[in-house]
């Protein structure tokens, strides 16, 4: 009996051991489900859309740019669980491998090489940006060698030098920090309004003064030239290359810091004032030295004069920044002001019409002629920086400038 007894205590263990083993698969089946009924990876579709972005990119601040350049902002990063465009950008660049372009150098993964500029062609990029002062300089003293000559030779080497200025100013704009960072960039409208401007800075004074007046007597009039605004803008683009150089670099610096766009904003408004504001002491000391050299033009043409050199500096910042069309809408704005001032005093002549002129006559007896540039250009100016202080705030305005042996072979 005992025997019995004795086998079924030990059958009873060896049962409870198979049913001990069956509730083992519920907790696996209870820990899957919830892995499958989980929400779907919210970065894989962003992965997806800017693979190509991504993978090119040497940095998670080159991807951030490229974010917000497409609409993405922090927002947007938010609904795919990130505080900010820098965070979402810092988890694509980690989770995307990177390209293997053909002929890059094996400097390490995740590591790029930076772009370094060549120490060679920098003292050519200040001679080409000095060369504008001097073939202005050179022009007038071609002009003031042949004074004695008939006014059709006189006016053919104006124009001569009008045109080498014209050449040299377009040469050192196309390289250094001046140069746009795209071939094509911005309207093809805006030379002519640049044009205009600076024309107008030059001999604007001399033909509205002409037209209050009756004239001018063509082509018996001989223009006069505001030989100090001239010479003062032609040397000015040295300065406002060195400006936009330091607000470029100190910009990537600002970039690197920042965590947020807020931050990088604080740190990019302070440095886009700081480099206004060097520049247009540049552009005074400039003015002053060319009012004592070669005879004032009075002190309105001379906040004309600087009013003109900042709203280009700006109109030039934000064309390489990435914002051409707002650069040459804010030099088309200065332009459309100061013609309209020239058309008024046409149109004021015609019969029957109101005198459309009082307001521009009025303002040129109070201060003089050059209040009409000063005012248009002071405007235009100011709106441009505003919208620089918001436009230039954004990753994607502080890209690295691109490099190569393009890059490399350029003057």
């Amino acid at each position: 009996m005992t025997t019995p007894d004795t086998g079924a205590t030990r059958a009873v263990p060896a049962r409870e051991d198979g049913p001990a083993a069956r509730p083992a698969p519920p907790p696996k089946e209870a820990t899957a489900r919830p892995g499958r009924r989980g929400p779907a990876d919210p970065v894989r579709s962003l992965m997806h859309r800017h693979q190509e972005l991504c993978a090119r990119a040497v940095d998670a601040l080159e991807i951030a740019a490229g974010l917000e350049a497409h609409g993405v902002t922090d927002r947007t990063a938010a609904r795919f669980r990130h505080r900010d465009v820098f965070s979402l950008a810092e988890e694509l660049y980690a989770r995307v491998p990177r390209a293997d372009p053909e002929g890059a150098r094996p400097d390490g993964p995740g590591h790029p090489p930076a772009p370094v500029p060549a120490q060679g062609p920098g003292g050519v990029r200040g001679v080409l940006q000095l060369l504008p002062g001097a073939v202005c300089v050179a022009a007038l003293a071609a002009v003031a060698s042949v004074g004695a000559a008939p006014p059709a030779v006189r006016s053919a080497v104006g124009a001569a030098g009008g045109v080498l200025l014209a050449l040299a100013v377009r040469l050192a704009v196309r390289s250094g920090p001046l140069r746009l960072r795209h071939r094509g960039a911005g309207p093809w409208t805006a030379g002519l309004w640049v044009g205009w401007t600076a024309g107008y800075a030059v001999y604007g004074d001399w033909l509205l003064e002409q037209l209050l007046a009756g004239g001018p007597d063509l082509p018996h009039a001989a223009p006069r030239a505001a030989v100090a605004t001239a010479v003062a803008l032609s040397f000015a683009l040295a300065p406002a290359a060195g400006c936009a150089r330091w607000f470029a670099a100190r910009g990537r610096r600002g970039l690197a810091a920042s965590r947020d766009l807020g931050e990088l904003a604080a740190r990019i408004r302070p440095l886009l004032l700081a480099a206004t504001v060097l520049f247009l002491g540049a552009l005074v000391a400039l003015l002053l030295g060319a009012d004592a050299a070669f005879g004032g033009d009075g002190r309105t043409a001379m906040a004309a004069a600087a009013a003109l050199g900042v709203l280009l500096f700006l109109a030039r910042l934000l064309a390489v920044h990435g914002f051409p069309a707002a650069a040459a809408t804010g030099v088309a704005a200065a332009a459309a002001l100061e013609a309209l001032a020239l058309s008024l005093v046409l149109i004021a002549r015609l019969p029957g019409l109101p005198p459309l002129d009082v307001p521009v006559e009025a303002l040129t007896t109070a201060v003089g002629p050059a209040a009409v540039p000063a005012v248009a250009c002071t405007a235009a100016a100011v709106g441009l920086l505003v919208y620089g202080l918001r436009a230039l705030t954004g990753a994607c305005a502080h890209r690295p400038a691109p490099s190569g042996p393009a890059e490399a072979q350029r003057p």
